[in-house]
């Protein structure tokens, strides 16, 4: 689970489905995506709510990752309740061993909450919840059946940033999105 980049409250009469993302959004995503990449976590396959924050941050982190199978935006992402998540990834297909999931809270952090018995308080923008099942079929996932691999969120990076993080972030340039 992936709550998107911090967006642009700043846009004059944009909806809150039309809000993009911040300079610091993009910041954000780069580090994260970095982070992923040193792990050499790659998707089969991206689910992103439909708002334009959201699907912005699955574009950029899907080109930070290398990812180039499908990218789907979902209405049924946007502003929906856990069960709803819950669903909609349960209907993928059983060859996508890895989902990355990018939505918006407090439902998406309903949703880690509903998948483990650990507790997550609140998942910041663009934070990660890496969460692994014991399931043959994404029919099998439910309540209670996943463990979290990894937390984290760019807050995380703020004082310390790992050389191998830095050396990718200074591969792609100042600024790189």
């Amino acid at each position: 689970m992936i709550h998107h980049a911090k967006s642009d409250w700043e846009e004059p009469g944009a909806s809150d489905f039309e809000r993009g993302l911040t300079d610091r959004g993009y910041r954000d995503i780069n580090t994260i995506g970095s982070y992923l990449l040193l792990r050499g976590i790659v998707p089969d396959i991206i689910l992103s709510s439909s708002a334009l924050r959201a699907q912005e941050s699955a574009d950029k982190l899907a080109v930070k990752v290398g990812f180039d199978g499908p990218l789907l935006y979902l209405s049924e992402l946007y502003l929906t309740p856990p069960e709803t998540i819950l669903e909609t990834v349960m209907l993928q297909e059983d060859d996508a061993d890895t989902i990355f999931v990018i939505g918006h809270n407090p439902q998406l952090t309903a949703f880690a909450n509903m998948l483990t018995d650990e507790h997550v308080s609140k998942i910041p923008t663009m934070g990660v919840v890496a969460m692994t099942f014991d399931i043959g079929s994404w029919q099998e996932l439910e309540e209670r059946k996943g463990e979290i691999d990894f937390f984290i969120f760019p807050k995380q990076f703020k004082y310390y940033l790992p050389n191998q993080i830095r050396a990718v972030l200074d591969r792609n340039g100042p600024g790189a999105q």
